[in-house]
């Protein structure tokens, strides 16, 4: 009796089932080229440390991305577009302006805390002077979204009488963002310089308690923080 095996096919390995998913292989390689950016810089990146990490060719990576400074700027593109599509996620548009800002200052602080490397690709870009987010109109039109998200919280405001007028939705989202990315970008040098823990759970809940106080205080019609 003649016993015929059937031939087995090799099963596909990740890289080709990634493959078959065009939107799954960007947001791969963008996930693993964010974190390589944010620790390396631009100049320090290899392209060959992302393809080790994210399984996939050179040749790959430059198909979707053109070069590494086309990667880096999608990469820059897609840590504004996270942050960004996190604040439009937020229920606020029925709360009371002061419970609003709150929850917009205390979304930017966590979201921060927890993607150090937005914060330093960030930085990094500040380095290279902006020149590489200067040809990025879908950065500027992400950020659009974010100054007219915190103008209606501060134009209710206003209207209900509870904000001062005359300040500008520009600066605000300027001192929401101080205060939370200061958080990340000098915790190190802060925690050894005062032998202070600053990303430590409590004192992170302190500094967060503290920015919404400053945020409400400054934007305040009275001297006190109004009524949430």
């Amino acid at each position: 009796m003649t016993v015929i095996k059937k031939e087995r096919k090799p099963k596909p390995d990740a890289s080709t089932t990634r493959i078959q998913d065009p939107e799954g292989t960007r947001r791969n390689i963008l996930e693993i080229a964010s974190k390589e950016f944010a620790l390396n810089g631009l100049s320090g990146a290899r392209i060959d440390e992302i393809a080790a990490h994210t399984r996939f060719s050179k040749r790959m990576i430059y198909y979707y991305f053109g070069d590494k400074e086309g990667l880096y700027l999608r990469a820059l593109e897609n840590a504004y577009r996270q942050v960004r599509e996190g604040e439009a996620q937020l229920d606020i548009e029925g709360l009371p302006p002061v419970a609003a800002l709150t929850r917009l200052v205390e979304f930017t602080f966590d979201h921060h805390h927890r993607h150090e490397e937005f914060i330093r690709m960030v930085m990094i870009e500040n380095i290279h002077h902006g020149q590489y987010l200067e040809q990025s109109d879908a950065i500027r039109e992400l950020n659009v979204t974010a100054i007219d998200h915190i103008s209606r919280i501060y134009s209710r405001g206003v209207e209900e009488g509870v904000f001062r007028p005359g300040l500008d939705a520009v600066e605000l989202h300027w001192q929401v963002s101080a205060l939370c990315f200061f958080n990340v970008s000098n915790r190190t040098t802060f925690s050894m310089i005062f032998g202070r823990d600053f990303g430590a759970p409590a004192q992170l809940e302190r500094l967060k308690r503290n920015s919404v106080e400053m945020l409400l205080r400054f934007v305040a019609k009275d001297e006190a923080p109004a009524e949430r």
